[in-house]
């Protein structure tokens, strides 16, 4: 099991047709979403070529008057990675539509800048991470390190580096919790 936003989902393993099974998820995200009145236009689910190497999988889309982003890393492969995104999106909907949460709920949840995937690269940049990792505790102790080196209180503290450092530990923490 696997803990994403405060819900367990089952871990998937995919072992075999890994392109083809890839288009399925998009697929079957692209069909949930339009039962909730989404056109294809409102929703990107970019691909990858080989969808068993590792990266990163995300859907983008238009719901209630907002821009909405889920990613997930966490899996070995990107068909992977992309059929977490479906269940997870598929249970918050559910979710939504069952009335178990309110619209304010799942925007919450889910509600990005359209920009998200550059503020998550910077992020990890400024924390002194590597690109694609999803280590938060190794996040977390370089925020520490750094923010205590650059305080404003400090001798050599600047108060713009300071404010990069937190902004950076405030958008990786609401990615990685």
């Amino acid at each position: 099991m696997v803990s994403i936003k405060g819900y367990d989902f089952k871990k998937v393993t995919i072992r075999d047709s890994y392109n083809r099974r890839a288009l399925q998820c998009k697929n079957n995200l692209i069909g949930y979403l339009k039962n909730f009145g989404l056109s294809e236009d409102d929703i990107d689910i970019p691909l990858e070529n080989n969808a068993m190497r590792k990266a990163q999988a995300s859907a983008s889309f238009y719901m209630l008057g907002e821009h909405l982003f889920f990613s997930y890393n966490g899996a070995s492969k990107f068909v992977e990675n992309l059929a977490m995104v479906e269940q997870v999106i598929t249970h918050f909907i559910n979710l939504l539509n069952d009335g178990q949460i309110t619209e304010e709920n799942f925007l919450a949840e889910f509600k990005e800048d359209k920009d998200i995937i550059k503020q998550r690269k910077d992020a990890r940049e400024v924390l002194g991470v590597e690109e694609g990792s999803i280590d938060f505790e190794t996040m977390h102790k370089n925020y520490k390190k750094l923010s205590k080196a650059h305080h404003p209180d400090m001798p050599n503290g600047d108060t713009d580096t300071f404010k990069k450092i937190n902004i950076a530990h405030k958008i990786l923490k609401r990615e990685l919790n």
